[in-house]
């Protein structure tokens, strides 16, 4: 007998969402077959079976939100063996979720017992601890806040990192904890209300979307952002892909002006390694493999697939992989090793007309560079005022890991770079 527990899919994964199950109750299962589809924070993700046997039991539906290590399943030798009720800490949100009203179950059938990590242990006092992540326990104790008497805003009443910071900042300000169940009960129907003057629907929000919200407003609150700006003459950009195009056109591979300012970026960050760094945990980091994430737009939000060693991969090497990554983004089929790692990123929305944006940080990393439109601009060259294709760039730096004067000498030496492309393969 085998329990079959939520596995971490990603490094941001919390807690994944049972998308459908692809084997059924009885059913035989063989190493290597799907058994679930878990939507987590990032994408739609294939979960396989490690062993063989049977699918005895399902704990956990079609749309149940699930935390990492709790038991959804469980696999046995023999299609009728007796699936005993999960145990230990873990499994119990998993069980919870699962519970059915006991109206809802078919007759005859004995509802779900309560899981014992939801009852006070034998001789306890009091009420039972709450559910926390591991982090904010530990985030509790370095801010010496009573974990406690915090309350959670996470599933299921779960103690989350934000509620921890939310709890110090109001200790260090001298407010007050916010008020609990009254003054919030008013909420919903004044918020109705609105909705209804301006014909609102509330939409199903997706894991990914739960997690793009969550981690913008930590990059925003937790890195102290600057930005730099820097416009480049693309007229030798523009001459240097034609020629590499050309020569290329037998391979069937075509390299995009993204492919390029990625490549450059990786070449700059070998020079500059103080920008290869990441602010963690009050630790800094410096990272020795440059591994550049593009940001890939899908329905469902962004993603940010990483190219690893961009360094040392060719430009042909950097336009397929690119091409694959964010195929497989818009399938949802991306791997946890493929979204993982980053160094450094690039978002470009210069496809979409956008002369010039700020980039919001992807943390943990300390940089992110944000590439507009190629236009034709009115500029001085060679004493003379001419029209040439320029492109804006800006840089978006967390001040904590990188001083101005570095991203600064970063975004200068990327610039030159761009501008005598000849150095991006040298």
């Amino acid at each position: 007998m085998s329990e079959i527990y939520m596995p971490r899919l990603s490094d941001t994964m919390e807690e994944g969402v049972i998308s459908s199950w692809a084997k059924n109750v009885g059913d035989k299962v063989a190493s290597g077959d799907v058994l679930v589809e878990i939507e987590t924070d990032k994408a739609v993700m294939e979960y396989e079976a490690y062993e063989d046997g049977y699918l005895v039991k399902q704990f956990v539906s079609a749309g149940d939100t699930v935390p990492i290590g709790a038991v959804i399943g469980f696999i046995g030798e023999t299609p009728d063996a007796e699936a005993p009720e999960p145990g230990g800490a873990p499994a119990a949100p998993a069980a919870e979720s699962a519970a059915a009203p006991a109206e809802e179950k078919p007759a005859g059938e004995k509802p779900a017992e309560a899981p014992a990590a939801e009852a006070p242990a034998a001789g306890a006092e009091g009420p039972a601890r709450p559910r926390t992540s591991p982090l904010a326990r530990r985030l509790a104790k370095e801010y010496g806040l009573d974990i406690d008497a915090i309350e959670g805003t996470g599933p299921k009443g779960r103690i989350v990192r934000a509620d921890v910071e939310a709890a110090r900042d109001r200790a260090a300000s001298g407010a007050p904890a916010p008020a609990a169940a009254a003054p919030a009960a008013a909420a919903p129907a004044a918020q109705a209300g609105s909705d209804d003057l301006r014909g609102s629907e509330e939409l199903k929000v997706s894991q990914m979307r739960k997690t793009i919200a969550r981690r913008m407003v930590e990059s925003k609150q937790q890195a102290p952002h600057f930005y730099l700006r820097r416009t480049i003459d693309a007229e030798p950009l523009k001459a240097f892909r034609a020629q590499i195009n050309e020569q290329l056109a037998d391979t069937g591979v075509k390299v995009s002006f993204n492919d390029l300012i990625v490549k450059a970026a990786a070449t700059t960050l070998s020079a500059h390694p103080e920008v290869n760094r990441s602010w963690e945990d009050g630790r800094l980091l410096q990272h020795h493999r440059v591994n550049v994430g593009v940001a890939v737009a899908i329905d469902e939000g962004l993603v940010v697939p990483v190219l690893h060693d961009t360094d040392k991969a060719t430009l042909s090497d950097i336009s397929t992989r690119t091409r694959e990554l964010a195929g497989k983004a818009r399938d949802g089929k991306l791997k946890p090793q493929e979204m993982s790692g980053g160094t450094f990123s690039v978002s470009n929305l210069g496809m979409f007309g956008i002369d010039s944006f700020s980039a919001v940080i992807n943390g943990p990393e300390s940089a992110i560079l944000a590439v507009g439109a190629m236009k034709p601009t009115p500029v001085v060259h060679d004493g003379e005022v001419a029209v040439r294709n320029t492109i804006a760039l800006e840089l978006s730096v967390d001040h904590r890991a990188v001083d101005g004067a570095v991203g600064a000498a970063f975004l200068k030496d990327l610039a030159e770079v761009l501008e005598s492309p000849m150095r991006i393969i040298l």
